[in-house]
């Protein structure tokens, strides 16, 4: 049976397939600001949970109880949290967490213990570009981890706001950001069926102010969008056609056929982000080196949905999830057509921002 994990501004919520394929739905770390999620591949009952503010939290038994881990994480604002699929200690998979401001952790224990990777920090790019997360200028993050499935080694950093950033010896030394690639990374996946490819879905930049009806200043992005590598992070590229929005938050990639994928976006961070104010988002699909398409058969209008974030489920080849404030989406055949799943998300949660999500079974 599967279980959807889905991180809220105040809680984390599982739900659980049941055997007549109904759903029972709990809420567990009431009260934190669930961020990001992570399953140890090596051990699927091992879950991890960073927060903003609290710290890392793990279970061991699949999310029902949980404790908070990170001896040696500096900062409790906890944005980013990743288990290798290759380098592991024992049965456990090493376990790397981020941070705002940007610090880089790594534990080789199931997060019982921490070592900072320091030399993050040394790249030029950090005072040169400099690194900003724009909403709050005087700071950055580390906003995602992207362990390689191919090679043990090589990990991939995403700052917001400051570029992609790779390491070849796990974390010892770093090499800046590709010019090529996009620098507001938000989402970066990797593919089992793919040596060498990285994805990368990001914000933008070249901002322009516009006014909404109830003279409401909001930005919109005219760069931006996707960018990927096809060898290891060596060369990147800029990829947009049939983009028509510049603002990209989440990407998931079929288990199946890695020239699949599916990118949820906006024109800009009100409308993916400020709930009932702004809320406006888009999913976008493309497969095998076609332009970028909007999809919408069986999804909510744009207009009151916040930005989704995706995920697959490698059980289900041509499969995708999509999570957004209104509910959860379905798509059994690569991401064509979408169906609610059969239950609702409470209302309560209805304009909190879905941070991330994970499928398990």
């Amino acid at each position: 049976m599967r279980a959807v994990y889905i991180t809220m501004e105040d809680a984390l919520l599982i739900y659980d397939e049941q055997p007549d394929h109904t759903w029972h739905m709990d809420t567990y770390l009431d009260g934190l600001p669930t961020y990001c999620l992570a399953i140890d591949p090596h051990v699927p009952t091992r879950v991890y949970c960073s927060t903003f503010g609290k710290g890392l939290w793990r279970s061991d038994d699949g999310g029902r109880m949980w404790q908070p881990v990170g001896a040696g994480i500096r900062y409790a604002e906890v944005m980013s949290v990743a288990v290798s699929p290759l380098e592991r200690v024992g049965t456990y998979g090493v376990v790397w967490a981020g941070t705002e401001p940007s610090a880089l952790f790594r534990s080789e224990d199931r997060g019982e213990t921490w070592a900072e990777c320091p030399a993050l920090l040394d790249l030029p790019s950090r005072e040169a570009l400099p690194w900003s997360f724009p909403p709050r200028p005087y700071t950055h993050h580390v906003r995602w981890i992207e362990p390689d499935p191919h090679e043990k080694a090589r990990v991939f950093v995403a700052i917001e706001q400051g570029g992609v950033m790779r390491s070849l010896d796990a974390g010892l030394t770093w090499e800046d950001h590709n010019p090529n690639g996009q620098i507001d990374g938000h989402t970066l996946r990797t593919h089992k069926l793919a040596p060498g490819r990285v994805y990368e879905a990001a914000g933008g930049t070249g901002l322009i102010l516009h006014w909404d009806e109830q003279n409401r200043p909001y930005p919109v992005l005219t760069k931006g969008g996707y960018a990927e590598t096809r060898n290891g992070g060596e060369t990147w590229e800029t990829q947009t056609s049939g983009l028509v929005h510049k603002y990209f938050w989440s990407l998931a990639v079929d288990p199946a056929n890695p020239d699949t994928l599916v990118m949820s976006g906006a024109i800009g961070p009100n409308q993916a982000h400020f709930g009932e104010a702004f809320a406006e988002s888009f999913l976008y699909r493309r497969t095998t080196d076609t332009p970028w398409h909007l999809v919408t058969n069986g999804l909510p209008e744009p207009k009151g949905t916040g930005v989704y974030s995706l995920a697959t489920n490698e059980n289900e080849p041509g499969a995708f999830y999509a999570v957004t404030g209104r509910g959860v989406y379905h798509s059994e055949d690569a991401g064509l057509s979408w169906q609610r799943l059969g239950f609702d998300i409470p209302d309560r949660y209805r304009w909190q921002r879905v941070y991330s999500v994970i499928v398990r079974g």
